[in-house]
């Protein structure tokens, strides 16, 4: 097929101060197939744009003069304009992490959507803002290009009515407010392929760590969401990079009470906290990896004790655990870290081959292993290309 003349679709995913896409060509009789893959970086600093092409390999690397978003935006549009593929750009597809109660399935934006969108910012402040803008700047860069949204929520809505609601009252005003769940796009890539590295055992109970600088747990059972870590923001679960994870409410209400601002109570918990608060170091994993400080120690070892803990939790949800999966940044390349975890996991019949583990591969559990271990890469990307292509379709 010559994929000049084929229709392509963009995926984004919008940070604060960083813009991830990627470029997949189309076809009546395939999956999409991903040509490109890349990122600006220090969106309003010394940023840099980077694309590698289907297999990881390098195609350019430069610095560019970015001030914002639209900017940003700009430069990816005209480095698009340049290749074949980009010819018959169809639409674009969104990570878009929080979707409310309304929205349970990837969805056309049109102003009403993203009006109800904006009104869950708060519930992601460091997500739901900076993606909302990439929308809205590309509706002024491309007004007639279709954009559609895929929701991280949207994975977990069918969960059981325990694990949704909260223990408290049914009144008006707490109708937006149950536990959503989060990191969908990824849990549900790992419920379509599991079955081809783990076959039968892949409906069985399935604990997924989808660990990175944000971070939760999943536990799946024939495949789809019975329990998990983050609940009405994605604030919620295990310590994170800077997120604090769970947290008693009356925290919260102590520091306002102290006299502290909302604003600052939401930078503290969202941006201050986790393994860049307990460090005091840095948020990023394979950098207190190779720390030798008490600060780096403690920070690693309150991400292994809590991450052990709700794999504890999600077996009792499950009523036992046949395998558990690593997946993302932290998942998918901290050794040291799946070690420690494995180990505070020996309970429950899991022993990890250290060899297999430390050399990175796909089983990291021994034969004789109760409870099977994995890794596993995710790629939200691919599961955005494709419900992006049936909602154009």
């Amino acid at each position: 097929m010559d994929s000049a003349r084929s229709p392509s679709l963009l995926t984004m995913n919008s940070g604060s101060s960083s813009l991830k896409f990627a470029l997949f060509t189309l076809s009546d009789s395939a999956a999409p197939r991903r040509l490109y893959r890349g990122n600006i970086t220090a969106i309003g600093g010394a940023a840099w744009f980077h694309v590698c092409d289907s297999d990881g390999a390098p195609l350019q690397s430069r610095k560019l003069a970015i001030s914002d978003h639209q900017q940003a935006l700009q430069q990816l549009l005209v480095w698009l304009s340049e290749q074949a593929a980009a010819a018959n750009l169809i639409g674009v597809g969104h990570r878009v992490v929080h979707g409310g109660r309304r929205f349970q399935q990837p969805v056309r934006i049109t102003e009403d959507v993203l009006t109800y969108l904006q009104s869950l910012s708060t519930l992601a402040p460091n997500h739901q803002p900076p993606c909302l803008l990439g929308i809205t700047t590309l509706q002024q860069l491309r007004p007639q290009l279709p954009q559609i949204a895929c929701f991280d929520t949207a994975f977990h809505h069918d969960r059981p009515s325990v694990e949704q609601r909260f223990a408290l009252p049914d009144r008006p005003e707490l109708e937006e407010v149950r536990r959503y769940g989060f990191h969908g796009l990824s849990y549900e890539y790992m419920a379509k392929i599991l079955p081809d590295h783990l076959g039968a055992t892949a409906d069985g109970r399935v604990i997924v760590a989808h660990l990175g600088h944000g971070a939760s747990l999943c536990a799946l059972h024939q495949r789809r969401s019975v329990a998990t870590t983050m609940t009405f923001t994605p604030l919620d679960g295990i310590p994170m990079g800077t997120r604090c994870g769970a947290i008693d409410p009356a925290v919260v209400l102590y520091l306002l009470q102290q006299g502290m601002s909302e604003e600052h109570i939401s930078d503290l918990l969202y941006f201050q906290s986790g393994l860049l608060g307990v460090s005091g170091e840095s948020g990023d994993m394979a950098t207190l990896l190779e720390r030798s400080t008490e600060s780096a120690r403690l920070a690693i070892e309150q991400f292994v004790h809590h991450t052990v803990r709700a794999i504890g939790s999600l077996a009792a949800a499950l009523g036992g655990v046949d395998a558990l999966v690593f997946t993302a940044g932290i998942g998918e390349h901290a050794a040291p870290v799946r070690a420690a975890i494995g180990k505070g996991c020996e309970w429950l019949g899991l022993n990890l081959d250290s060899e297999a583990n430390r050399l990175g591969r796909t089983r990291i559990s021994r034969d004789d292993s109760a409870v099977s271990a994995w890794v596993i890469a995710t790629d939200e990307e691919q599961m955005i290309a494709e419900h992006s292509l049936r909602l154009l379709d």
